[in-house]
């Protein structure tokens, strides 16, 4: 099982921004920070420590918000002193986007420099939120700017921070409700050279999607039209959501929506009864039935039991094909059914189908075995 986040984000950290900000202001007492940053700090979870921290540093910066604000943006780029191979280096700037969120929001053209600042070292796709819900048109005007900036960074905040359902964060209700302003921010990045900034655009969409199913599938056809692979790859992505619901306006899009032709052979699951930490393997034949060639979208779909005993399903992508007329081609999938931390399995009878264009189709069943 992975080692949680938090245990990557030890007391390292703020004592990194400690001796960072005493390097640009010698008057920081670093021992009080600490000591405050670190009383119970153990107990705590990621952002739990992230607010610790930021609470530390409102205690021990100068109470005027832009002189703190000057002092704490003057010393992001001092040497943190922390190993170059650690996976949790650009956490450090964490506390610094809390810090923002929770004390900036009357000081607007500050927080947005320092936000400007802050996403190119870590991200400040959750303190901008604030500043949205506060005062939406003020913000919005300053991201459609920041859409054509140099920095990849910050043309991705556009776009993440805008997202309606970002994970980690409290939802924007105002987006949820009527996210055209959102999309106006998104057709400024789809065609953006970076696939950082267009991975965060097709996330954003799928949010949306969520919401406003029709609208997203309206968007995606549009965006269709004389799309680059980049583009396309955005659509993709961004109705993965929808094409695992079976939505018939996103199989639309991507040019599955004809019901398939075809018939299942061979199916087979084995072994039919495993044990926890073993795996399954599933197969089966997909049999064109047509004198044409079929634009095929295969899935796999597998029922996992839950620890109430009902299930829930889960959708594995396979592949996207043109079959042949009449032609039969294999799928394979081998199912692991290790605990993993998103995932833990449960003994009972798991319910396997095969999803072809949006079709369900069983293929059997397999006992996962107490032990």
């Amino acid at each position: 099982m992975a080692e949680p986040l938090k245990n990557q984000y030890g007391a390292e950290i703020p004592r990194a921004i400690a001796r960072m900000i005493q390097a640009v202001h010698a008057g920081f007492d670093a021992n009080a920070f600490l000591k405050m940053a670190l009383d119970g700090y153990d107990a705590l979870e990621l952002m739990q420590r992230g607010h610790k921290i930021a609470d530390a540093l409102h205690t021990h910066l100068p109470k005027s918000f832009p002189q703190a604000m000057k002092i704490l943006i003057a010393s992001i780029d001092e040497p943190t002193g922390l190993p170059e191979k650690n996976s949790m280096a650009s956490f450090l700037f964490l506390p610094h986007t809390l810090y923002v969120a929770k004390h900036g929001l009357k000081h607007f053209e500050i927080s947005m420099h320092a936000q400007h600042a802050l996403t190119q070292r870590f991200t400040a796709e959750i303190s901008i939120r604030k500043f949205i819900e506060l005062n939406q048109i003020l913000t919005l005007n300053t991201l459609k700017r920041w859409a054509s900036d140099p920095s990849e960074h910050v043309r991705r905040l556009v776009s993440e921070g805008t997202r309606p359902r970002l994970p980690w964060a409290p939802r924007l209700r105002a987006f949820q409700r009527d996210p055209r302003p959102v999309l106006e921010l998104l057709e400024m990045l789809k065609d953006d050279p970076s696939l950082y900034v267009r991975r965060s655009v097709a996330n954003n969409l799928n949010d949306i999607g969520k919401d406003h199913p029709e609208l997203l599938f309206a968007t995606a056809a549009r965006w269709m039209k004389d799309a680059s692979d980049e583009r396309r790859w955005i659509v993709q992505h961004a109705l993965r959501s929808s094409v695992k619901r079976n939505e018939a306006g996103a199989l639309r899009v991507l040019g599955f929506g004809k019901t398939a032709n075809v018939v299942i052979k061979n199916a087979s699951i084995s072994p039919a009864r495993v044990k926890p930490g073993t795996s399954v393997t599933i197969s089966f034949d997909v049999a064109g039935k047509s004198a044409r060639a079929q634009n095929l979208l295969v899935d796999l779909r597998v029922h996992y039991v839950k620890a109430n005993g009902k299930t829930s399903a889960k959708v594995f992508k396979l592949r996207q094909i043109a079959l042949a007329a009449n032609a039969v081609m294999a799928f394979s999938k081998r199912l692991s059914l290790n605990d993993l931390t998103t995932r833990k399995h449960y003994p009972g009878v798991h319910r396997v189908e095969a999803v072809i264009n949006g079709r369900l189709t069983a293929l059997g069943e397999f006992l996962l075995a107490a032990n």
